[in-house]
């Protein structure tokens, strides 16, 4: 009986040095300050503009969304490359991007004939005869966004005004709050493209 209790004993000993040899080392590492950095993912997210900057008021009614092919995609960076240049914030590329989705759903219209309302051209469906400038302008993605966003710039406030109300001041549309439907998405393209 004496046997088998130092056996026990050495056994219960052995499992106890074996746990400590392969729980030490975690153990001790435990104790140790947090590794500094932050996880790829977090690093990834710190590029992408500030949501409440790009949405400040959250997104009004329900929202729509279409599947964006090369051309919309292409135009819509056109869209945040000129609003960089204007030197204006991420909110207005948002606010830019909603309009010329509601307006042609990023499409660069010419003239479409009996569709066409009145004389209305290009990403924001802007008409030469109100002033917007000439056809050739007006289709030039650059030229269209930077009229658009100058008269953004001359509304007081437009910074802190839901997005159909800034697009509606600026677009003077027949249908002011639809707009709105299109905040999620124009967000999310400047999320995805600002940094690019």
């Amino acid at each position: 009986m004496n046997s088998m209790l130092r056996k026990s004993v050495l056994g219960i000993a052995g499992l106890a040095f074996t746990g400590g040899v392969f729980a030490g080392p975690i153990a001790a590492h435990a104790d140790a300050r947090p590794i500094e950095g932050k996880p790829v993912a977090v690093a990834v997210q710190a590029d992408k503009p500030d949501s409440t900057k790009l949405i400040p008021h959250g997104v009004q009614g329900a929202q729509s969304k279409i599947d964006l092919n090369d051309e919309q995609t292409a135009n819509a960076k056109a869209i945040i490359a000129a609003t960089k240049k204007a030197g204006l914030p991420e909110r207005a590329a948002v606010i830019s991007i909603a309009t010329s989705l509601q307006e042609s759903k990023l499409e660069n219209l010419g003239h479409l004939g009996d569709r066409n309302d009145h004389d209305s051209l290009g990403l924001f469906q802007q008409r030469p005869s109100s002033g917007w400038g000439t056809p050739e302008q007006i289709t030039n993605p650059e030229y269209a966004t930077l009229a658009f966003e100058k008269g953004l710039k001359q509304v007081d406030g437009w910074q802190d005004m839901p997005l159909t109300e800034a697009a509606q001041t600026v677009q003077v549309s027949a249908y002011p709050d639809a707009y709105a439907q299109w905040e999620q998405q124009a967000a999310d393209i400047v999320a995805h493209h600002w940094n690019s």
